[in-house]
């Protein structure tokens, strides 16, 4: 069980792909693909070379990734947001969310986005 206030120690630099703007529910979710992005964070957790709940799409123009459980009929099912937090080793973070091996997490200075849960541990 975690809590949405727990405290993390960022323990790998991540530099992230990008910002985005939150993707409202209801958003079309075009061109779902198996994601290979992340060979070496997957090989790590998995075993393999690929994540089998992210699935790389185009949301409003924009080529990012998205959770499984966050799409159904081709249409966000909850508002999203897939920015991920560029981060030093070192840094301390607020976990907001989990989502299979990500967390969403705020920094000091009140920026979110996502991590990869095998850059962090709990403080």
């Amino acid at each position: 069980m975690y809590s949405e206030s727990m405290k993390l120690l960022v323990t790998e630099k991540h530099e992230g792909c990008g910002e985005f703007s939150l993707f409202k529910k209801g958003s079309a979710v075009a061109g779902l693909k198996a994601n290979n992005e992340y060979s070496a964070s997957a090989e790590a957790i998995w075993g393999s070379n690929s994540s089998p709940h992210w699935l790389a799409c185009t949301i409003d123009g924009h080529e990012t990734f998205v959770p499984d459980i966050y799409v159904s009929d081709g249409v966000l099912v909850q508002d999203y947001n897939p920015t991920e937090l560029k981060v030093e080793k070192g840094q301390k973070v607020t976990l907001k969310n989990i989502v299979f091996e990500w967390f969403f997490v705020e920094d000091e200075n009140s920026c979110s986005g996502w991590l990869p849960a095998n850059k962090v541990t709990s403080v």
